[in-house]
């Protein structure tokens, strides 16, 4: 097949499936330098995207967006007047189908059946049976038809002067040390919580080596749990300022370490080349687990049964890893840190993972 002109890349949301799609980006950039290549995206995910060096064009596309006959004509219209050769549905729903087919595009790539649901396997004509354990290879594997077997694994987040300005101000202003680790007490799914209480202890282990930790929230509850964790750490941790998803990335790149459940800030974390302790109960960390031999996944349970049954269990499976586990994964990453402290601005170039059972 000649190289496409035109290649539509179709992840719609959220943040850390997003994420796990960079490594795509990077690949099809790198074996198809002349082609125009495009992203559909969702919502405010789609920030983490704008400017990037390997991207031609960040097709943003508003929540809910099929709902809306309006919507689905303008995205529509749009794809006329410039259709695609090549879609690739990473997501591997419905809604992420219909954007590779109002395409235009003659080869539409997915998943196979059983890994891609709903109609998306049955509006690709190319399905792809991955034979890879974690997503971001999964996703890589979409590639084959195109010709791209077992490429770099790269993630690039494009830095942002003003987001950088900002987290500048705050250190400035004492509201962030100089060094510090990132806590994330929130998660995507009432299961993937790790109690307030235990992030706390991790707080206070970290201040004891001299390492300050700010606690990141996004919305009321999560703030309650951030301030609950910094009153119970005995002035080791700082509650974080309220950032912007650029903000975000930017603290993340800024951080010695990072600890947090299965959510998408780890996975941004973990992408900025920041040395992350993740913590998994309902999704099987060999699958989700931050990408990179410089981070450590722990997980003592993993749940079974369909994405319905995991997002509404409980959290016991987030209970049984214990605060022990965690500071020693904390404390192995930092041992590490202190040999060899090595910063690639925007750029991370990942490798196997380690897991902690």
């Amino acid at each position: 097949m000649a190289d496409p002109k035109r290649i539509l890349v179709v992840r719609l949301t959220a943040i850390g499936d997003v994420v796990h799609t960079l490594p795509v980006l990077s690949a099809l950039r790198e074996h198809f330098p002349k082609s125009h290549l495009a992203w559909a995206v969702e919502g405010g995910a789609g920030s983490l995207l704008e400017d990037h060096p390997e991207l031609d064009e960040l097709i943003r596309l508003p929540r809910r967006w099929l709902k809306s006959p309006g919507e689905v004509l303008k995205l529509r219209r749009r794809f006329r007047a410039a259709p695609f050769d090549v879609a690739i549905d990473v997501q591997g729903l419905s809604k992420s189908a219909v954007v590779s087919l109002l395409s235009g595009a003659k080869n539409r790539i997915s998943h196979a059946h059983g890994q891609a649901r709903e109609l998306s396997p049955w509006i690709a004509n190319q399905r792809v049976r991955g034979r890879r354990e974690h997503v971001v290879d999964r996703n890589l594997e979409l590639l084959r038809p195109l010709g791209i077997h077992s490429p770099q694994v790269k993630f690039i987040v494009p830095g942002d002067m003003q987001a950088e300005g900002k987290v500048a101000q705050w250190q400035r202003a004492g509201k962030i040390p100089e060094r510090f680790s990132l806590l994330n007490p929130g998660a995507g799914w009432p299961s993937k919580i790790w109690p307030a209480e235990r992030f706390a202890e991790v707080a206070k282990h970290l201040g004891k080596q001299g390492l300050m930790s700010v606690v990141l929230w996004a919305g009321e509850q999560e703030k309650k749990w951030a301030s609950q964790i910094v009153r119970q750490s005995r002035g080791h941790a700082d509650l974080a300022p309220a950032t912007s998803l650029r903000e975000l990335a930017t603290l993340c790149r800024c951080a010695t370490l990072f600890v947090a459940s299965d959510t998408g800030p780890l996975h941004l974390a973990a992408a900025t080349g920041t040395p992350c302790v993740g913590l998994f109960g309902p999704m099987p960390a060999k699958r989700n687990s931050p990408y990179g031999k410089e981070h450590i996944a722990i997980q003592q349970v993993c749940l079974t049964g369909s994405s319905r049954r995991r997002r509404n269990a409980n959290d016991s499976s987030m209970r049984a890893i214990s605060v022990e586990a965690v500071q020693a994964g904390c404390d192995q990453l930092l041992s590490q840190e202190r040999d060899a402290r090595q910063t690639i601005p925007g750029t991370h170039i990942s490798g196997s993972q380690r897991f902690v059972a």
